[in-house]
């Protein structure tokens, strides 16, 4: 297939504020490893926002974006049936025509850290949307070690009614993200003794169990009440609200009872919180407690809940302010897991208030390629809130590319939600 010359983009212009829509050199295959993808849908993210707001290390032009859907139109060549066995399987089985989602971070699926797991932090990880690598908001993209990075949407059959392509965008970085950061939370050990019912250190690590396996004679027994868990997620934005609904979900999984806060400034995010709740709990059957409230309430409502606070707070902004909130939140002995990308501004608390409380910040960039199958998973199975497009579901719009300066702006003010690109239309 033959490509054009140029193509159409969204970019980003210092010193800040300065979105353009342009046409820039279309993208080609640079590595054996490369795969070029006609972009079919990309996604406009909170995090594209630092940049467009000049808060990040950035000064020079680029094309944004990097959430992104499309088909494969140009493969390198280490693409084909004969690739070696011990490299990613995609090399041998990814064709011309292919739909993909294209996670935000490059991974090449093949180094220490890829191997076990923690793709955003590969070796080769670069982040789509920045001068080194042209972002998705736009028509055409080049995908380094395509072999580790893409996830072909072949697998999409008999997983019920089809979902909109616009809904299956989120998997590109806001829905394995909003599990990355429930999970960072739901898996220390800290909370271990209300899933468990299991007293602290026994309860830290199966693969310790048994060197704490000793009768303690100082302590009563674990309580009915001490298992229910008391947990806020600080920004219902989409990354929030995907982050409650995983959150929601694997509480479910766990069989625990629960006390959950949504919190958010912006009354329309908590009302759209509120709404999405409420189709989900029809649903199914809760086993737990949930409301929304702005800062000052959530402090209230959650001292009420009493035992000291909340056991684990999800940050889901990524501002100081944020954090300051999230630790008035936290109970002693507790866990703040914020994905928010945070700025030049300093951790508003000191490394004494964090050991006073002995309260754990977990920071950090979701491995989306390895948390991709439990996204998709989760999307299929709650297409009832993440399958609708409009103002009641989590993505808000779709409009073409001429429309990203008015997006960006409206997205920036909160008075937009969730934006996806048509480079087409």
């Amino acid at each position: 297939m033959a490509l054009p010359q140029t193509h159409k983009a969204v970019v980003w212009r210092p010193p800040a504020r300065d979105i353009r829509v342009e046409q820039v050199p279309i993208p080609k295959i640079e590595h054996p490893d490369d795969a070029i993808v006609k972009i079919q849908l990309a996604g406009l993210c909170g995090s594209d926002l630092h940049v467009y707001r000049g808060d990040e290390d950035v000064h020079e032009p680029h094309v944004c974006g990097h959430e992104l859907i499309g088909h494969v139109v140009a493969l390198g060549s280490s693409f084909g049936p004969n690739a070696p066995r011990e490299r990613p399987a995609l090399y041998a089985t990814l064709k011309l025509g292919d739909k993909v989602v294209v996670p935000f971070t490059i991974s090449c699926g093949e180094c220490e850290f890829c191997r076990r797991g923690f793709t955003a932090r590969c070796i080769k990880s670069c982040l789509l949307g920045q001068p080194i690598l042209p972002g998705g908001q736009a028509q055409y993209a080049r995908i380094p070690h395509a072999g580790g990075t893409l996830f072909a949407l072949e697998t999409l059959t008999n997983t019920g009614p089809a979902l909109p392509d616009a809904s299956l965008l989120l998997l590109a970085d806001i829905l394995p993200t909003g599990i990355f950061v429930a999970l960072q939370a739901l898996s220390h050990p800290k909370l271990a003794p209300a899933l468990t019912g299991t007293a602290w250190p026994a309860s830290a690590s199966p693969a310790l169990g048994a060197y704490f396996n000793d009768a303690v004679d100082a302590r009563a027994a674990i309580v009915p009440a001490d298992k229910t868990l008391q947990i806020a997620v600080v920004g219902l934005g989409p990354v929030g609200l995907c982050a409650l609904f995983a959150l929601l979900d694997m509480l479910a999984t766990l069989r625990a009872h629960y006390r959950v806060i949504g919190v958010d400034l912006n009354p329309a995010r908590r009302a759209k919180a509120q709404a999405m709740y409420d189709i989900v709990a029809k649903a199914e059957n809760m086993r737990g407690e949930f409301c929304v409230a702005d800062g000052d309430e959530a402090k209230d409502v959650v001292k009420q809940w009493g035992r000291g606070g909340c056991h684990a707070v999800l940050e889901v902004v990524g501002h100081p302010s944020a954090l300051s909130l999230s630790l008035a939140l936290l109970g002693p002995v507790g866990i703040i897991s914020s994905c928010g990308v945070h700025q030049a501004p300093a951790i508003p608390f000191t490394g004494r208030e964090l050991y006073n409380a002995n309260a754990t910040l977990e920071f950090g960039r979701c491995s989306v390629r390895a948390v991709f199958p439990a996204a998709l998973r989760l999307l299929l199975k709650r297409r009832d809130i993440f399958g609708i497009i409009g103002d009641s579901g989590l993505v808000e719009r779709v409009v073409g590319l001429d429309d990203a300066p008015e997006a960006y702006e409206k997205f920036n003010r909160g008075e937009w939600g969730k934006v996806v690109f048509d480079p087409w239309a």
